[in-house]
């Protein structure tokens, strides 16, 4: 597929809380893995320049270490990166961070329970990105029912929302009854769930949820699946690489492509330290899949 002027505009819109952003926005994970944090800065630059608007981060995004555990040398966090690439911001700019988990060169991973240490990761995460607000934080929730009730977090992060710290709220790795749980306390504006075309379908229920009830639904690991950090195998499935062919265009391009036909309300934020890949998936926003191909991709 050639990628010369698609923009991130081709895959459309979403209102994200109050804010207007493209479906194909940008994760900011991958880019600190690089040891050169000027390609970085250099990425997101051309991300903005191809039109994305909503890039995914948290403070947590650090390497070496980190999510990643790779990488060796000074310390390089994502949020920091896209500061020094885009600070001053642009004004329709969105940037979705999380908080719940916490990442320290000593301790390794922590998980934030009391209001105490949630408002001190959302103090983390306004530092490194040098800002008085955070447009969108999702609360990262643990595999386990944790030590506070999900109530007494999310309301701890809704007191923040009203101080002005935080515009909008959203909740990642969450069950369908969770999103009843804290419905009377603030208003969720995102889910974020592992979820790909072979991955995570069981996932299915709560697209369609948060579909129903006009929430944003932003999977993230749709294109490395079950890899994970560690990234997608060289094999693809076979049905994924059929639809590739017939389109002329990459097994991750049909995979993003496939994430966006599942509803208006599903965002993709992609992320790669590879300028070519990162044209590539952009220009994914402007594939659209048949219904013959979605019926190829969806039969086990």
């Amino acid at each position: 597929m050639p990628t010369d002027e698609i923009t991130a505009a081709a895959a459309g819109t979403w209102t994200l809380g109050d804010r207007t952003v493209r479906r194909m926005g940008f994760g900011s994970m991958r880019i600190t893995a690089d040891p050169d944090p000027a390609r970085a800065v250099a990425l997101l630059r051309r991300a903005v320049e191809l039109g994305v608007n909503h890039i995914d981060t948290a403070a947590f995004y650090v390497s070496p270490g980190g999510t990643l555990r790779v990488g060796t040398g000074p310390a390089r966090y994502a949020t920091e990166l896209i500061r020094a690439a885009l600070a001053p911001y642009p004004r329709d700019l969105v940037i979705t961070t999380k908080v719940g988990f916490g990442y320290d060169r000593e301790a390794g991973f922590t998980e934030a329970f009391t209001p105490a240490q949630l408002r001190a990761q959302v103090e983390e995460n306004l530092r490194r990105l040098g800002r008085d607000h955070l447009d969108v934080v999702n609360l990262r929730l643990g595999r386990g029912p944790g030590e506070v009730p999900l109530t007494e977090r999310f309301g701890a992060l809704a007191d923040l929302r009203a101080a002005g710290l935080i515009r909008h709220l959203g909740l990642s790795n969450v069950r369908p009854g969770q999103l009843d749980e804290v419905a009377g306390i603030a208003p969720v504006v995102c889910v974020q769930n592992n979820y790909g075309v072979d991955a995570y379908r069981e996932q299915d229920d709560v697209v369609q949820l948060c579909g129903e009830r006009g929430i944003a639904f932003v999977p993230f690991f749709a294109l490395a699946g079950t890899g994970r950090e560690a990234g997608a195998s060289a094999a693809q499935g076979e049905a994924v690489e059929a639809v590739a062919r017939a389109h002329g265009v990459t097994g991750h391009q049909v995979r993003l492509a496939w994430t966006l036909h599942q509803g208006p309300h599903v965002l993709a934020i992609p992320g790669t330290a590879d300028p070519h890949h990162l044209e590539q998936n952009i220009a994914a926003g402007a594939l659209r899949l048949t219904p013959e191909d979605l019926t190829r991709l969806d039969t086990p």
